[in-house]
């Protein structure tokens, strides 16, 4: 799904003032062309950057963030004091803007020409105080924004400047969000509610119910020669159980899954939706849970979330946005069961049927069919697999009613010390930091939900930067996390955020 970066584009605007005279404005602009062309040329920079123009004036900068305001490509901008900017011309068009954007404290070149050194360098390549200029009227306005130092060569800093751009980009893109339910959220669950519409004001979620007499005809449109295209572009790329094979005893199994899975994408076109919902308690009319849909879909790049959890869904929408492209992958989760061992106790992530194939990797994945104890419909198909050992991070969103909150909590993924012959879905097995005892204590001081979206792709940066563009609450559980010290934190946050207005 890396095409959604062709949607878009990263405004890169440069502060100065005339005090030093047209030729070294002239020289900024042309230090800045330069600047933008070698961040641009990079492949950690995944949406174009686009140089505006040297802003020198309250009007100039007014007039850029108020065009950046209105342009539905920009996702952001990245704003460089080339020179002393006096910091009270960019406070009307800091108050007016309303796209992320970060204050990369650079300077055109890295080291200092100590024979040649003059005034007249020092006028021209000001960053050091210019930035700090800048800090202050964005501390003074209380204005939460990235923060970037480094030498705009250094590999590092344009790895933190495409990966915030990235998170530009999912920030976009979650405003207006279509979300679609079917069904609604699983009966007596309190964590799968939440305020709709204090998230569309905060978060640009749109959320929708629809019945499923509503997907029928989607479904029923499906032709026999499109669920058969579908099972062989699955059979390209996963291996089939014999069952599930033409002539098998559950081939009609998998081409039922299928013809849901594309009756589902077809209402998701037509209705410009980016993530959706299902629940095992509303299934009259589908032959089976849609368990198979949700994996294909999300494999697409669309959001998913099981039982009606919408904001899970949402949600991870936006992290396969921020992760698309990287190594790794994303894809909803749910903390299922335990193995106890002191400090060495795992955790076993799964779902019923419903985890996104594409965080398999390279290990192998199986299409397969069998009972399903809840629903009370036909065995649905499902892609069975593990995933790979490594870094990963489990994020859920909840509603605490007066406002949104973060969690996230930073995982090790094992490779299983054993087979699970008799567990026919896809699996994660992982060591909560910093161990399961503190992990799984402060993920539910913090009221975590047992949904969440695991990803080997998203950091916990990234995260953090999405929050802060959005002013919402993020807690992180890490190797460093003292268990008294997080409900400490936890409890200064209810002062910090307060009762939102949509409350």
């Amino acid at each position: 799904m890396t095409e959604i970066f062709k949607d878009y584009e990263i405004w890169f605007v440069t502060g100065s003032q005339h005090l030093y005279g047209e030729d070294t404005l002239r020289q900024v602009a042309d230090n800045s062309r330069k600047i933008v062309a070698g961040l641009d040329s990079d492949s950690k920079m995944p949406v174009k950057l686009v140089f505006k123009q040297v802003v020198t004036t309250s009007e100039e900068v007014y007039a850029v963030c108020r065009d950046a305001n209105s342009d539905d490509k920009c996702a952001g901008l990245v704003l460089w004091m080339h020179t002393f900017s006096p910091a009270k011309m960019w406070i009307r068009g800091l108050g007016a803007l309303n796209k992320p954007y970060c204050h990369l404290h650079t300077q055109f070149g890295s080291a200092l020409p100590y024979a040649t050194i003059d005034m007249d360098f020092m006028n021209l390549n000001q960053s050091a105080h210019g930035g700090r200029e800048f800090g202050f009227i964005n501390g003074r306005m209380r204005l939460d924004r990235k923060v970037i130092v480094g030498h705009w060569e250094d590999p590092e800093v344009r790895g933190e400047l495409g990966l915030w751009a990235r998170v530009a980009v999912a920030w976009a893109d979650a405003q207006g969000m279509k979300v679609c339910r079917f069904g609604d959220n699983m009966r007596e669950v309190a964590v799968t509610e939440g305020n709709k519409v204090g998230a569309q004001i905060e978060l640009g979620y749109e959320v929708s119910g629809y019945g499923i007499g509503d997907l029928l005809p989607f479904v029923d449109g499906v032709t026999e020669a499109q669920i058969k295209a579908r099972i062989d572009e699955y059979a390209s790329f996963v291996s089939m159980a014999d069952n599930v094979r033409p002539g098998g005893d559950k081939y009609q199994n998998l081409m039922d899954a299928v013809q849901i899975e594309l009756g589902i994408t077809a209402f998701m076109e037509e209705g410009g939706f980016k993530a959706f919902t299902t629940t095992f308690e509303n299934l009259y009319g589908l032959k089976q849970l849609p368990g198979l849909a949700g994996q294909g879909l999300m494999a697409k790049g669309y959001g998913f979330g099981a039982e009606g959890d919408w904001k899970t869904a949402a949600f991870l929408r936006t992290m396969k946005v921020m992760g698309a492209g990287l190594p790794g992958a994303t894809s909803f989760m749910e903390d299922y069961t335990y193995h106890f061992d002191g400090k060495e106790s795992l955790c076993l992530g799964a779902h019923m049927l419903e985890v996104c194939p594409s965080i398999a990797g390279d290990l192998p994945v199986t299409m397969e069919c069998h009972p399903l104890g809840i629903g009370g419909k036909d065995d649905p198909a499902r892609l069975v697999f593990n995933v790979p050992a490594g870094a990963a991070l489990n994020a859920s969103l909840i509603d605490l009613g007066n406002r949104f909150r973060l969690v996230v909590n930073k995982v090790n993924v094992l490779d299983p010390p054993a087979q699970f012959p008799k567990l026919p879905v896809a699996r994660a097995l992982w060591k909560p930091m910093p161990d399961l005892k503190v992990g799984a204590a402060a993920w539910i001081y913090a009221g975590a939900a047992h949904h969440s979206n695991f990803s080997q792709a998203v950091t916990v940066d990234q995260l953090r930067t999405y929050a802060d563009i959005v002013g919402m609450e993020m807690v992180v559980i890490d190797e460093d996390t003292k268990l008294e010290q997080f409900r400490s934190e936890l409890r200064w946050n209810e002062v910090f955020y307060g009762p939102k207005s949509w409350n």
